[in-house]
């Protein structure tokens, strides 16, 4: 009979804790679940990228879980310089925290379905993005990677902010990007609508909402700061 080699057990393995973001006023923690993020949502940054804003459907991609960073709190958190580029960009967005999921969610309901609503920056390895589009490849790992995603406190409540509601990025003390909330040219209700026809949400999950222009290239050393008006900042020192 032919020889059966004795069976090696190798140990399950145990998953890292699932990251969570602050929530203000709450000791609890808001777990995340996925990441969503939409593109070219304000006419002056789909201008800065080449591309012309017309109001058309809305396109979505996603970073993975490892990409949040919770970066609440006066210090923030430190993000070290990611590898494989040499042209990390700043993009400063509201994120919308996902409280209660759904699919088809009509926009009039979608204050239901929202836990509340935070800052966040989408770094992007731009270098690497630019060569994957113009090899018409996918440019997941140019969005998606450690640290990726800094968020700041969730400020929970429903309703959506005030149009006039600032959005502002300052690195080292200056102003880099500034805007309102009002220029999205989709605003949140049709977002989260949109990406429900798309697919279900769930608790857990955030929602990237877009970047006003001004997206630049930070390096080692660099402290990033982050507001929108009525909710807690996202601080992020960009590490060595």
């Amino acid at each position: 009979m032919p020889h059966k080699s004795a069976m090696i057990e190798m140990p399950v393995p145990s998953l890292p804790p699932a990251p969570s973001l602050a929530v203000v006023g709450s000791t609890a923690r808001f777990p995340v679940g996925r990441i969503f993020c939409v593109g070219r949502n304000y006419a002056d940054h789909a201008r800065e990228m080449g591309a012309d804003p017309v109001r058309e459907a809305p396109f979505f991609f996603t970073k993975g879980p490892h990409a949040i960073l919770d970066a609440g709190g006066a210090q923030g958190a430190n993000l070290p310089y990611p590898t494989q580029t040499a042209n990390l960009h700043h993009e400063i967005e509201l994120v919308v925290a996902i409280g209660v999921g759904g699919a088809d969610i009509a926009p009039e309901a979608v204050a239901d379905h929202v836990f509340g609503h935070a800052v966040g920056i989408d770094f992007t390895r731009r270098d690497r993005q630019d060569e994957a589009k113009a090899a018409r490849r996918p440019w997941d790992m140019s969005k998606s990677f450690d640290g990726a995603g800094p968020v700041g406190a969730i400020t929970p409540g429903g309703a959506a902010l005030d149009g006039d509601s600032a959005i502002t990025l300052d690195v080292d003390g200056g102003r880099v990007q500034s805007g309102h909330l009002g220029a999205m040219i989709w605003d949140e209700a049709e977002l989260v609508a949109e990406l429900s026809r798309w697919q279900a949400l769930q608790p857990g999950d955030l929602i990237f909402t877009g970047t006003p222009a001004g997206v630049g290239a930070v390096g080692v050393g660099a402290r990033l700061v982050g507001q929108v008006e009525g909710l807690e900042p996202v601080v992020v020192t960009i590490g060595d």
